[in-house]
């Protein structure tokens, strides 16, 4: 791989944006660069670590400089963007996977499509580090600027039917409940309450994240939605997963769980 010399990057990443509302000659582009600053002795291995795609390894300061000249465009012409992401995804790669996630971010969520996209594709990806940036870095607008229409989306992924989706609600909730600027966790508690009665143990990690969160964010609210679902829930396997979990979890909380547990006997 060459010393990245920032000056080219730069002109190369600028390049891009020229092209892109031309998505063939910009993948054309895309996988010249990347191509440029592969690490050879590294490519030989085939896919990125942890993951089965195939992947560049390409720098991170090339990635973000590359999303750095995008961003603006993407955010100035939303359509051309969906359908550069669309044939970014196609593609296949770790990094054209990222992109297209970046991208994904940068659209305004009043676009008719950006609910399909995310759905179709978190349902679609393995890969964790393409899952994290769709849960996380494309959210960000729907997050922040629509955060009813974001709840919708969640909920949809929440509903009773899509057990597989589960997982990708609540990962997807994490950030918005970490948010410093957020203060609305009655919503939240809404759309979470069906699952964490159910508590299937295939989820245990990711509802301990969840209460976690939920926790620190607002220590009381969090133990009296807890007791209420206790008292409400017969199946026994939301106790079983409270007390599994437990040793995890902040000192405080798990001293109100065993009092709460204590009681559900």
């Amino acid at each position: 791989m060459p010393a990245i010399d920032l000056a080219r990057l730069k002109k190369q990443s600028a390049h891009l944006a020229d092209l892109f509302d031309q998505p063939s000659d910009f993948l054309r582009e895309h996988r010249e660069i990347l191509d440029y600053y592969v690490n050879r002795t590294l490519r030989s291995q085939g896919v990125a670590p942890s993951s089965v795609l195939p992947t560049y390894r390409t720098p991170v300061v090339v990635m973000r400089q590359i999303e750095t000249e995008l961003g603006p465009v993407a955010e100035k012409k939303p359509i051309q963007a969906l359908e550069l992401a669309d044939a970014l995804w196609d593609e296949g790669w770790l990094e054209t996977l990222l992109l297209a996630a970046f991208l994904l971010g940068r659209i305004p969520p009043q676009e008719e499509r950006l609910l399909a996209r995310l759905t179709a594709w978190t349902q679609a990806v393995r890969d964790p580090e393409v899952r994290a940036a769709l849960l996380t870095t494309s959210l960000t607008r729907l997050r922040d600027e629509t955060p009813d229409l974001f709840l919708v989306l969640v909920k949809e992924w929440l509903h009773p039917a899509r057990q597989r989706m589960w997982t990708n609600g609540i990962q997807a909730l994490i950030p918005q409940i970490n948010s410093p600027d957020f203060d609305n966790l009655p919503p939240i508690f809404d759309v979470v309450e069906p699952i964490i009665k159910a508590s299937p143990a295939t989820l245990q990690f990711d509802l301990k994240e969840l209460i976690i969160a939920l926790y620190k964010a607002s220590p009381d609210e969090t133990i009296y939605f807890i007791q209420q679902i206790l008292k409400e829930t017969k199946s026994p396997l939301l106790a079983v997963s409270l007390r599994r979990m437990s040793p995890d979890l902040p000192q405080e909380l798990q001293a109100h769980l065993r009092e709460m547990l204590r009681k559900t006997k």
